[in-house]
């Protein structure tokens, strides 16, 4: 199998010339660097103006396809900026490419989301889930199975230990989570929705008043676990602002506790796992989300779940 060729600034800055001639007009062409620590050499700021991102290889190129496509369906539905791509095509064979226009703003580590940036996060929510299943499908769009909690708690424990040892985290905490509490926040049939799957905060644009003016990453799409979504903010911009927003979206006490318990299962273990020597994610990221998924919300105190969760205050 032939190995795809790796981008260079060069690679970039000829790519872009042809894409942007009307607009370059210095014969260096436009600044082209990476655009984050590590992103070389997938994804380009191209000025100040546009981002370039390239398919690394043929199964990135395939979700790429995909997204340029997602993109144009979610854009109606939701009330934040989604990237327009202005050019697409591909950058060697089989391998795509997209130039975006910047959505104005920063990574959401950035800025703390307002109160007006949670009704943003929850116009976000609600536009995924009113968008048909079916059509998204019909793009591509896989379906994720639900992840299980209990699964997850119990791999979840194993990995406090390993932090407690280490001074990093309480693992007392984890006994909130029971197994019946587990069992019972079992996702529910029929409640799959269009899924954004990468609520991180680099995809989420924050302006310096808190609201969230776009959102990016849109290649991990999937018909799936709303709590998923919840579980993202969560780690993102933390645990009350993130069952707030989905709160105000509609969901109820199930979803939004089973995003919860997610968040801080999933933030436990991969802080345990970086520890351990395993991936390349920088401390700090993993600690600020294992603080963000562990603030205490009020919705907490809750105890039994009614069967009609609509009617669930909190």
């Amino acid at each position: 199998m032939t190995q795809a060729p790796t981008p260079t600034a060069d690679t970039v800055r000829r790519l872009v010339r042809s894409l942007l001639k009307d607009g370059v007009a210095d014969s260096a062409g436009p600044e082209v660097r990476p655009a984050s620590p590590g992103a070389e050499p997938a994804t380009w700021w191209v000025g100040t103006r546009h981002v370039l991102r390239l398919a690394p290889d043929r199964a990135a190129a395939l979700r790429q396809r995909r997204e340029l496509r997602l993109r144009d369906l979610v854009r109606p539905h939701v009330p934040v900026a989604v990237p327009t791509s202005v050019a697409h095509g591909e950058w060697a064979s089989g391998l795509t490419y997209t130039l975006d226009t910047k959505v104005p703003g920063e990574a959401g580590a950035q800025h703390d989301v307002s109160a007006v940036g949670e009704a943003d996060l929850a116009g976000l929510l609600t536009g995924l889930r009113e968008i048909p299943v079916r059509q998204a499908e019909t793009l591509g769009v896989p379906r994720a199975a639900p992840r299980s909690l209990e699964a997850l708690r119990r791999s979840a424990e194993h990995a406090a230990g390993r932090l407690a040892a280490a001074d990093e985290f309480d693992a007392a905490r984890m006994r909130q989570l029971t197994q019946p509490a587990a069992v019972q926040l079992a996702a529910q049939p029929g409640t799959a929705v269009l899924v954004h799957h990468a609520l991180t905060a680099d995809h989420l644009v924050v302006s310096a008043d808190g609201r969230v003016r776009g959102v990016l990453g849109w290649a991990d799409t999937v018909v799936g676990d709303p709590a998923e979504d919840i579980a993202g903010l969560a780690l993102a911009v933390g645990s009350p602002a993130a069952v707030r927003a989905a709160t105000l979206a509609g969901y109820g006490a199930r979803p939004c506790l089973r995003g919860l318990w997610l968040a801080r299962c999933d933030a436990v273990a991969h802080l345990a796992d970086r520890l351990d020597g395993k991936g390349e994610a920088p401390l700090s990221l993993l600690r600020a989300q294992l603080r963000h998924a562990w603030e205490a919300i009020l919705l907490e105190r809750v105890t039994e779940l009614r069967e009609d969760d609509g009617e669930e205050g909190l």
